[in-house]
């Protein structure tokens, strides 16, 4: 079966570092964006079959198969959405390992995240902000324009689904304005 356009181009590529709040946070982004016509891709970082890396690993297995998946998704997207919780008060291992990879072998890195908007969501059993500021530095330092508004949600603090809708319309016109490939 063939596939369209939009499944072979998303403009938004949504990315899940976890298999359980954050996925059903990634998957309510994806039905939100679906909703104003934003064509989106989720991407759960968990089912994704990295090695750890080690430079050891790097060496004696060179480029793992599962790039193959992931490179293409990010370097179809023209904007990011990344729902990840906090892990001991920093950036779950699956999304630091995931970049780890792509940026020592891929062919071009900084083309996968240069000039492209991002947007951040978290559902954590804090409040999750040590991650939200972690994950922005180390984006911005790869080139991505983090936007300042962030979607955080806990056990206490429900998703506002207004919110993100906000965001997402955000998104879509940075997106449209910025023609990032």
């Amino acid at each position: 079966m063939g596939q369209t356009p939009e499944e072979t181009h998303p403009m938004l590529l949504i990315c899940t570092a976890s298999d359980g709040h954050n996925l059903q946070l990634a998957q309510t982004l994806l039905s939100v964006a679906e909703d104003l016509n934003i064509n989106a891709k989720l991407l759960d970082l968990t089912t994704v079959d990295l090695p750890l890396f080690t430079p050891a690993k790097e060496k004696e297995r060179g480029r793992p198969a599962a790039l193959d998946l992931v490179e293409p998704l990010f370097a179809e997207a023209r904007g990011l959405a990344i729902c990840s919780p906090e892990y001991n008060g920093s950036i779950p291992p699956v999304f630091t390992n995931t970049l780890a990879w792509v940026s020592r072998k891929t062919s071009d890195f900084r083309r996968l995240f240069n000039g492209k908007p991002v947007m951040l969501a978290t559902h954590s059993g804090g409040h999750g902000q040590k991650m939200l500021m972690a994950i922005r530095v180390q984006l911005s330092h790869l080139g991505c324009t983090v936007i300042g508004h962030d979607i955080a949600t806990n056990k206490d603090k429900p998703l506002n689904r207004e919110s993100v809708r906000s965001v997402l319309m955000l998104m879509g016109q940075m997106i449209e304005q910025t023609g990032a490939t």
